[in-house]
């Protein structure tokens, strides 16, 4: 089930169960009890699936980052295709198509950026359903270089140089370089702290990093967290793209613009955040891709100024999707092809229906695998217009 939970069914009521895979047999325990709805904790594995494995991670079950390591991973790859075809079904009514591509790389140790919350002494994640600390000392998921600025933070945490008011970190890493933000502190953090954890943390950086000696990201860009598939995402969501001229909305720091101006004469790439905006002008000036023009805006409101359909439009909207303004000038603007990179099944769901409805058809859906070991899901739909077609 999307959310990570098993799901039963007593006397007409659903039970949702972490940790549980299909077809076992499991004692529960109620945790929390609804009309409708029962929550419970699962005690003992009674009659276990074949697909169960040992999760690697020990504090698997009380960390609320991952949900599915006591699955194998090619199962876990087909629970994700479930989920998304489920999604489709119920919220959007849309039959998904018969063959649904599957991406992915390595299981563990394929994030590049963390987020690490500290209190007392201790730093870690937060435990499932809870505002609780779940303390660690590695992260499997993580990748080496984060794994090894974890334990140089834990050493660092028990120093007296420590600010006790300091209660968030974020950690972002291309396994040469180390950018450190603060995410969470009651007041301003000292230029000493930093100068300190240069000398703690080999190949720690001022400001931002540059991600592979082809992207510069600030802090507060976004940027994919797979270390493993960014170049077989971008080749999924342009693939067979070409033309005059293309838009890539939500563009980040030029993660998919790059490759687009390869194949177009033109590509106008937007942004919202400052920072992401100038570092996509950076990053496309050094490529030499002189056919990027940035546009530091809304995709929302760069859409209502267009008069002209481009050729191709690329989106990689956030968590919450495209939305019902941006999906309806997207059918009265027509262009030929779309490619959406959606991060949430749902919100996806949502906002397909009324493309399809305008004309649009599914060419080819794939689903990336950019997280395993969580419920998490990108999908990547191209879109045509079949009137054009």
């Amino acid at each position: 089930m999307y959310g990570g939970d098993g799901l039963s069914r007593v006397d007409g009521r659903v039970v949702l169960m972490p940790q549980v895979l299909p077809g076992e047999r499991v004692r529960v325990e109620t945790r929390e009890e609804k009309p409708r709805l029962i929550r419970a904790r699962t005690v003992e594995v009674l009659e276990a699936a074949p697909e169960r494995v040992e999760p690697r991670c020990p504090y698997f079950g009380r960390c609320g980052g991952c949900h599915y390591q006591h699955a194998a991973y090619q199962a876990q790859l087909r629970a994700k295709r479930s989920i998304l075809e489920e999604e489709l079904r119920r919220l959007g009514k849309i039959e998904p198509p018969s063959e649904i591509a599957v991406i992915a790389g390595e299981a563990w140790g394929y994030r590049n950026r963390v987020q690490l919350h500290v209190e007392d002494q201790r730093l870690g994640y937060r435990e499932a359903r809870s505002n609780r600390l779940c303390a660690i000392t590695h992260c499997p998921i993580s990748s080496p270089k984060l794994n090894e600025v974890i334990t140089a933070l834990n050493e660092m945490v028990h120093d007296r140089r420590w600010p006790r008011f300091l209660h968030g970190l974020e950690i972002f890493t291309d396994e040469r370089q180390v950018q450190l933000n603060v995410t969470d502190t009651a007041q301003p953090v000292a230029q000493r702290f930093f100068d300190w954890c240069a000398e703690k943390i080999p190949g720690l950086v001022a400001g931002a990093l540059d991600y592979e000696n082809r992207f510069r990201v600030s802090r507060n860009s976004f940027f994919q967290v797979n270390r493993f598939l960014l170049e077989e995402l971008v080749r999924t969501a342009t693939m067979g793209a070409e033309g005059n001229i293309a838009l890539d909305l939500y563009a980040g720091v030029g993660l998919f613009a790059l490759e687009l101006a390869t194949r177009f004469q033109t590509v106008i790439a937007v942004e919202s955040g400052s920072g992401a905006v100038r570092d996509l002008e950076f990053n496309a000036e050094r490529a030499g891709r002189a056919n990027i023009h940035a546009e530091h805006n809304t995709t929302e409101s760069y859409l209502e100024s267009l008069a002209e359909a481009p050729d191709f439009v690329l989106l990689d909207p956030p968590r919450s999707g495209l939305g019902k303004a941006v999906v309806h000038r997207l059918i009265s603007l027509r262009p030929r092809a779309i490619s959406i990179v959606a991060c949430d099944p749902a919100t996806l769901a949502r906002d397909l229906p009324a493309l399809l409805a305008a004309g649009y058809q599914i060419d080819r859906m794939t689903l990336a695998d950019l997280f395993p070991q969580t419920y998490h899901l990108e999908t990547v739909v191209r879109l045509s217009d079949s009137g054009k077609v």
